[in-house]
């Protein structure tokens, strides 16, 4: 309801300035395409998230200092704070970073974001950028025509400056010539009424152009051409940096409650941030003449003054918020909590985990595992037996005599419960993943690796009612062979659960094969031994048939396991492990080298 009143409302405003002034065109224009810059400037910048600024994220924010001179670098790089804000928020949401990772990198890019203030006062307002600019429109809508997505990327980086350059001129001289017909400063208001007031001005215009860079833009060439006065220049600039939080919160809408929880971690810092830049405007406005003349900032050069105070109160922001990081971070997670559902909800599966290729694929396998780590309670449950004993160190045959009994356990309940909401939630997300990057093999392994867990499950069905039935018979031979498919299936997730955890998984995947050959071979030995059973009458023919049927269940388990391991511990594959899944035997050559060895 506020957007279809505001955007009429704005459209009215600004038609009303076009036709009392046409200096007032020439600067909203110049707002527009420093705009459609920043909008360029991001798309280019997007065509290099495809591995590159993924993996330098991963190494580059493994620690809090680390992920501040992240958020300092790409938004000096980069120039926008916004895409920054869009990217932590979908690495975030697919579990790649933590909460406390994302945080640093915010803060850092409110650091970042005070280059542009530098730029803008130091370059821009001191030459004619507007020839700079023609040449860049030209190479960058050139290479934007081309089939390559990386010189599209440049092409868009080239046209974004040349368009930011051109929006910076147009301001530039909409303000001077603006100053005569009008003097906006004669409207300027003192003391901490001006302050407050100049601060929520500042806070609306970022809301409304969502780009603390294009009201910074505004106040540096108003500041220039005497439009404003210095003081209340450093209140807009406060309230900018506020109002840059709208960007967050607007990316935290589609995120789930970690992003949520890194919006409201922006919004409080820049708050308390803004905050104590007023309370201490004084003592900032005499640092800053301290340290302008250090550096030989003229005294009458408050462009440059401003950017001064722009890079001093973010980092007094840093300074005073980077102790109390722990606590903010317990707060935010009690404040907005996962939410609470009866049935199984999906935790990295929302819109923000589907900006980029790389946390779309994260968010997928992080869910997987989900499902497969719900699934170890139905295996475990539906074998008579419990989880923790199933993956502990204690002998096996210690476990299966400590569950001779069997255990009433509704599969039928627990999938509803604890598999199928994930599942179907996988199969939706799968479904919005950009085509072309549905061919990928990390993609179509982690899809793969679902539908292995289902049939595992199936198989866990299969098998439950016979081996609730023969456990605890009275008949000790049919009694340990279903004892012994309990022990096979116990040894392989005991197995495959330290390749999970291994330390280096990446040498994991040709391991598996060795587990393919003795699974076929045991195979073998089991329809020999079954056959000698009956043949001696130590089972009934009926019992023969349950088990044969079983063992099969049970060795499509298996084999649906080792699939899960091949398929998601390695989705995140290096290139060596590429090469592996590539020379890594399929079940049909395993089966032609036993017949060769058994000839």
């Amino acid at each position: 309801m506020a957007g279809k009143i505001l955007l009429p409302a704005i459209c009215l405003v600004l038609a009303y300035g076009f036709w009392v002034s046409p200096d007032f065109k020439a600067i909203s224009a110049g707002v527009a395409i420093f705009l459609f810059g920043m909008l360029s400037l991001e798309e280019g910048f997007r065509a290099f998230t495809g591995g590159a600024l993924e993996k330098t994220l991963r190494r580059t924010t493994d620690t809090l200092w680390k992920s501040l001179s992240f958020g300092v670098v790409t938004t000096t790089i980069m120039q926008s704070s916004s895409l920054v804000s869009v990217i932590t928020i979908s690495f975030l949401s697919a579990g790649l970073i933590g909460l406390t990772e994302g945080l640093g990198i915010i803060f850092g890019a409110n650091l970042g974001t005070t280059t542009g203030a530098w730029l803008v006062a130091g370059f821009g307002l001191k030459v004619n950028i507007a020839a700079y600019a023609m040449p860049m429109l030209v190479f960058g809508i050139i290479l934007i025509f081309q089939s390559s997505k990386k010189l599209k990327g440049f092409g868009y980086i080239l046209a974004g400056l040349g368009f930011l350059f051109l929006g910076i001129h147009y301001m530039k001289e909409g303000f001077e010539a603006f100053r005569e017909t009008i003097r906006l400063s004669d409207y300027a208001v003192a003391g901490y009424p001006g302050l407050f007031l100049f601060a929520l001005i500042g806070v609306a215009a970022t809301v409304i152009m969502q780009s603390s860079h294009a009201t910074l833009v505004i106040i540096i060439t108003a500041l220039a051409a005497q439009q404003i006065t210095y003081e209340n220049a450093l209140a807009l600039a406060i309230g900018a940096n506020v109002g840059t939080t709208i960007t967050a919160i607007l990316g935290s809408l589609s995120s789930n409650e970690k992003g949520r929880q890194l919006a409201g971690g922006h919004l409080i810092f820049n708050m308390v941030t803004g905050v104590v830049a007023i309370a201490l405007i004084h003592q900032f406005i005499s640092s800053v003449d301290y340290i302008s003349a250090a550096i030989g900032i003229a005294e009458d050069d408050y462009t440059l003054k401003l950017a001064v105070f722009h890079t001093l109160f973010n980092l007094t922001g840093i300074v005073l918020m980077v102790p109390l990081i722990g606590y903010m971070v317990q707060w935010l997670e009690r404040l907005i909590p996962a939410p609470v559902s009866r049935f199984a909800v999906p935790q990295y599966l929302n819109a923000a985990a589907l900006e980029f290729y790389d946390t779309s694929i994260e968010a997928l396998r992080n869910e997987t595992l989900r499902v497969y780590d719900n699934a170890h309670e139905i295996v475990a449950s539906g074998l008579s037996l419990g989880r923790e004993e199933m993956f502990s160190d204690l002998p096996i045959d210690d476990v299966i005599r400590r569950y001779s009994e069997p255990v009433e356990y509704d599969i039928d309940a627990a999938y509803e419960r604890d598999i199928k909401s994930l599942y179907g939630a996988i199969i939706t997300f799968c479904g919005k993943v950009p085509v072309e990057s549905q061919s990928a093999q990390e993609f179509s392994r982690i899809r793969n690796a679902n539908q292995n867990i289902i049939m595992v499950l199936k198989g866990i069905k299969h098998l439950q009612k016979n081996m609730n039935e023969y456990i605890s018979a009275d008949n000790a031979y049919i009694r340990d062979e279903y004892n012994r498919i309990r022990s096979r299936i116990i040894r392989v997730m005991r197995r495959l659960e330290k390749i999970r955890t291994g330390n280096d998984p990446a040498v994991t995947v040709l391991s598996l094969d060795a587990l393919k050959l003795t699974l076929e071979e045991n195979a073998a030995i089991l329809n020999e031994r079954i056959e000698r059973l009956i043949r001696a009458h130590h089972i009934t023919a009926d019992m023969g048939i349950s088990l044969i049927n079983d063992s099969t269940y049970s060795y499509d388990i298996i084999r649906n396991l080792i699939a899960i391991s091949s398929n998601l511990f390695h989705a995140g594959a290096t290139s060596e492990t590429e090469a592996e899944h590539l020379i890594a035997l399929e079940d049909e050559e395993i089966s032609s080298l036993l017949d060769g060895g058994s000839k």
